[in-house]
C-alpha cells in the first residue's frame, strides 16, 4: 500500500499549515530560510539547512508519507508551491 496515495493532498496542506501555525515562534526569526518537513498525523517536524535534508530525515522515520515541507519566515503561497512540488 502506498501511504502517500491514501493520504490527501488537501488533507496534508492544511494540516501542515495550520500545525506550522501553531508551531512557527519555536522557529521564526532565529531559524528564518531553514526548511521544516512536517508529518501531519504524528506532529514529528524536521529541521534542516535545505528541503532535501528535511524530507531525508523525515521519510527514514516516515517511509511511505507525504510531507508538508515549508520554508521558515516566507508566506504561505510559497509554502504551499513548495509542498506540492515535493510530495513522497
Amino acid at each position: 500500500m502506498d501511504l502517500a496515495k491514501d493520504q490527501p493532498f488537501e488533507e496534508v496542506a492544511q494540516k501542515g499549515a495550520a500545525l506550522y501555525e501553531q508551531i512557527k515562534q519555536q522557529y521564526e526569526p532565529n531559524e528564518n530560510g531553514k526548511f521544516l518537513a512536517i508529518e501531519v498525523e504524528s506532529e514529528d517536524v524536521y529541521l534542516a539547512d535545505s528541503t532535501a535534508e528535511a524530507l531525508i530525515q523525515a521519510r527514514q522515520q516516515h517511509p511511505g508519507k507525504m510531507f508538508y515541507v515549508v520554508k521558515i519566515g516566507f508566506n504561505a503561497i510559497e509554502t504551499l508551491s513548495n509542498s506540492i512540488l515535493h510530495r513522497s
